[in-house]
């Protein structure tokens, strides 16, 4: 609520809620020629219409950027293949195959046709379960970074021409702490999620001026993802001593972070990695892989 200087995120991803509340009491407003903003920092998306890859109750923490679309008046696209769920100004769901590139082109179609055209872009897709390096398969490695990395410059590389016909736009790709520093296991995941943070950077460079590229990299975030840990005591108390703050993250964390690179507060920000984890510098959970 722009008028009384607080915003709110509600809803998680996951099928349950969570709410965060950005304070922006006593921030200077002024008028800005086409409109209203705040002074350095304005989360208002209305009038955008976003596209978002991802399942609702999908267990990563990329789940939880579904939050994301309850900024002001944004419209939404997202596909994913279940079953119709209402939220956003506007949402056009399209169930569709997204390992493939078609896939992804009938999302834009239905976004440009549906919405009007696109402004916002959240690669939310992606995941891959952690391994010994021996017991990774070609192809399990080969399907790590199909599904966190090709997704990611497919539907980007899509959405470009409508998102340049609207003046420009944004992009958020959800990456992960993985992907920032080496963790045994995650030979696949690490490698996949570290060529995405990459790509940010690369697409950031090439879609230079008019569309900014950025990335947000959970830790451990307490989605279901975790269920294993945090249905075990020990294994959670593990985590939460090996975070410097002391805590795991929560869902509308992450949101938060994606609604700041994709609204008008993130506007001199691109090419950037931002994570959202509680300060590791490294694995805070030993997955208990012995030596070779």
């Amino acid at each position: 609520n722009l008028a009384t200087g607080t915003f709110e995120i509600v809803g998680d991803g996951s099928g349950g809620s969570a709410t965060g509340t950005f304070n922006n009491a006593g921030l200077v407003r002024k008028s800005a020629g086409t409109g209203s903003s705040i002074l350095g920092m304005s989360f208002n998306n209305t009038g955008t219409v976003e596209v978002q890859t991802g399942k609702l109750g999908f267990s990563g923490g990329g789940s939880t950027s579904s939050a994301l679309v309850m900024s002001p008046g944004t419209d939404l696209g997202f596909s994913y293949g279940g079953p119709a769920f209402d939220f956003g100004s506007v949402n056009q769901t399209v169930p569709g195959d997204l390992s493939t590139r078609d896939g992804l082109a009938g999302l834009v179609d239905a976004a440009t046709t549906e919405l009007g055209g696109v402004d916002i872009v959240v690669n939310n897709i992606g995941g891959s379960m952690p391994q010994a390096f021996l017991d990774t398969t070609e192809r399990a490695f080969r399907h790590a970074l199909t599904w966190n990395v090709t997704t990611a410059f497919n539907l980007t590389q899509l959405a470009v021409p409508a998102m340049l016909e609207r003046g420009g736009g944004s992009v958020v790709n959800i990456a992960s702490t993985a992907g920032m520093f080496a963790m045994r296991g995650f030979a696949a995941y690490g490698t996949a999620k570290a060529s995405l943070i990459h790509l940010t950077r690369e697409m950031a460079q090439d879609l230079a001026p008019r569309i900014r590229v950025n990335a947000v990299c959970p830790g451990a975030i307490a989605t279901s993802a975790l269920d294993m840990v945090l249905q075990n005591e020990e294994l959670e108390q593990a985590m939460i001593d090996g975070t410097p703050l002391g805590r795991l993250g929560e869902a509308w964390e992450i949101a938060a972070a994606v609604l700041y690179f994709a609204s008008p507060a993130g506007a001199y920000a691109t090419g950037q990695a931002l994570a959202v984890s509680g300060g590791i510098q490294g694995s805070n959970l030993e997955m208990g892989i012995p030596d070779l």
